[in-house]
Formats: structure tokens, sequence, C-alpha cells
């Protein structure tokens, strides 16, 4: 029984951080591309309406769940024979811990600033200070929760034996 709830709570934390880690890419490699392309009123009104759209329970439930289930993949692997994954679910809780901060300390106050501009004449200048720095730490997010997510993977039992099967 113990493992099973390991083995799901592993399960559900790399598909939550999965899904994070996807959305974060559509961003930068879709979104934000297409929007570069439109006047700065287009631009200024549709991120704020993703930002207002995006606030609902299934992004919270994936992005507030995945690093408390990382966490708890982390403490269900304490004992000894879980031990071997530790490290990369360690690696994975740092990785998504980093994306917070990212997203707090830029992303957040950037979408803020963004949602509270109603003056048409303003829209250049603060497209122009939103803009490319939203996108660049948007990046570094998505390479983030990617590398926390290739972590979790890592930490599947079994895949160490896979991956040294396939390599002999």
């Amino acid at each position: 029984m113990y493992d099973t709830i390991r083995t799901a709570t592993l399960f559900a934390a790399t598909v939550t951080t999965g899904l994070i880690a996807g959305l974060f890419f559509a961003f930068s490699v879709a979104v934000m591309p297409g929007l570069r392309q439109a006047d700065d009123a287009t631009f200024v009104t549709v991120m704020q309406r993703i930002n207002s759209a995006i606030l609902n329970g299934w992004f919270g439930l994936a992005f507030a769940g995945a690093p408390l289930l990382i966490a708890a993949a982390v403490t269900l692997h304490l004992h000894a024979g879980a031990r071997p994954f530790l490290p990369w679910l360690a690696a994975a809780l740092v990785l998504y811990a980093a994306m917070l901060v990212i997203t707090f300390a830029v992303n957040i106050p950037l979408n803020n600033a963004l949602d509270s501009a109603h003056a048409p004449g303003g829209l250049s200048a603060l497209r122009a200070h939103f803009e490319d720095r939203w996108a660049r730490w948007n990046l570094v997010r998505t390479l983030a929760t990617t590398a926390a997510l290739v972590c979790l993977i890592r930490a599947v039992p079994g895949y160490s034996s896979v991956s040294s099967a396939g390599s002999s």
C-alpha cells in the first residue's frame, strides 16, 4: 500500500509539473511570438484577458499542487529503499521553487502593472516595459519546470533499470 501511495504521488507530481512546463512552453514558442506581431492595444488587451482567464481552479490546482506533490514525494521517499531517488526529487523541488520565485518576483508584478493600465496613450511604453522582460523570464520558468519534470521522470522507480538495460 505504501508503495502505491508513493508511486501515485510521484505520478501526480510529474503530471502537474508537466502541465505547468507545457503551459510555459506554449507561451514561449507560440503565444508571445504570436503577440509580438500584434499592435500595442491588441497586445495589452490580450495579455490582460489571459491574466484574468488563467486565474481559475484548474490552473491553481496544477500550479500550487505540483510543489506540494513534489514535497510529498520527497517525504515518501525518505525510507532506505527509496533513497536513491531523493536527489532527483530534491532537485525537482528546488527547480520548481526557483520557478515560483521568478513568477512571484518578476512575472506577476509585470502582469499586475499591465492589468492596471487603461490609458491608450501609454500602451506603447507599457508594452515596451513588459514584453521582452516577461518573455525572457518566462523562458527561464519554462527551462526550470522542464528540468524539474526531467528530474521527476528520472525518479520513477524502474527508470534506472530500464535506462541501464537500454545502454547495454
